[in-house]
């Protein structure tokens, strides 16, 4: 079926469903104003999304500590994603799907996506390492299995499975994005959220910032077997495979599935 006969059949004129147009719409929307931010917008949303996921790492610790089920621990780091969405907070590895694709439809551009991607991943580390530092203080019960967990990650050695668990983390977190933004229902963006928790640290795929965020409250305890260095070494191939599975197993496809829809939203831009 040709894209003229898709747009004749469809409520609207798209060369897409009527969904997946809807959908479109909501992405380019959004991520347009989140480009245009100000640097002090980007830096504060960054920072506030980094104390809301170590939220979700209190949680998260918390269960594990009286459980040690890893399943329901992920279940219960939910609350850090759930604060995510209410809160309209950012995310750095959040910024794969729709900040990229509002700069395919160069509705932004590429200065205004590294802004967003360098500004977010410190604001986020800043914040999640001063909540952390909280928690270590007001939990001394939780500083063994926070060591513990942490360990899990930054002692693991560079090899296919940790590369793997990486790409499996970043695609994860952009197929929660999508999902969240392939509905208006709060109820079923709740539910995308809670899915890509359980995913996530339910099943320790190997993720930039949340585990970041353990290793800095294992630091922060004072007896941790490893130091900054061990945790800068460890960020720097896990934030790039975060990266390259976010983009190349999501993003890029979502991008290919909407090419038509991609070339329309271009001159129009070209146009205005």
């Amino acid at each position: 079926m040709s894209s003229t006969t898709r747009r004749e059949l469809g409520d609207t004129d798209s060369p897409m469903e009527d969904e997946l147009e809807h959908a479109f719409q909501r992405m380019i929307a959004e991520g347009t104003q989140r480009l245009h931010r100000s640097w002090r917008e980007v830096l504060v949303t960054g920072f506030f999304g980094g104390t809301e996921v170590a939220v979700g790492v209190l949680a998260y610790l918390s269960v594990l500590h009286a459980t040690h089920n890893q399943l329901l621990a992920g279940l219960a780091f939910s609350i850090g994603f759930l604060a995510l969405m209410l809160g309209r907070s950012e995310l750095f590895t959040e910024g794969f799907l729709i900040p990229v694709t509002t700069v395919a439809a160069k509705r932004a551009n590429a200065g205004q996506l590294l802004k967003l991607w360098s500004g977010t991943l410190i604001a986020n580390l800043v914040g999640g390492w001063a909540i952390m530092w909280l928690v270590m203080r007001a939990y001394p019960k939780l500083h063994q299995q926070t060591i513990e967990s942490a360990t899990h990650f930054v002692a693991a050695p560079v090899t296919a499975e940790t590369i793997a668990l990486a790409l499996l983390g970043g695609m994860v977190i952009t197929l929660m994005t999508r999902m969240q933004h392939g509905t208006d229902s709060v109820t079923g963006k709740m539910a995308a959220a809670v899915a890509g928790a359980f995913l996530l640290a339910g099943l320790q795929m190997f993720h930039s910032i949340l585990d970041s965020l353990l290793i800095f409250g294992a630091l922060s305890t004072g007896v941790a077997p490893f130091g900054y260095l061990d945790w800068l070494s460890w960020f720097g191939y896990t934030v790039v495979a975060n990266i390259v599975g976010g983009l190349g197993l999501v993003t890029l496809l979502r991008l290919l599935r909407s090419k038509d829809r991609l070339q329309d939203e271009r001159e129009s831009a070209e146009e205005s």
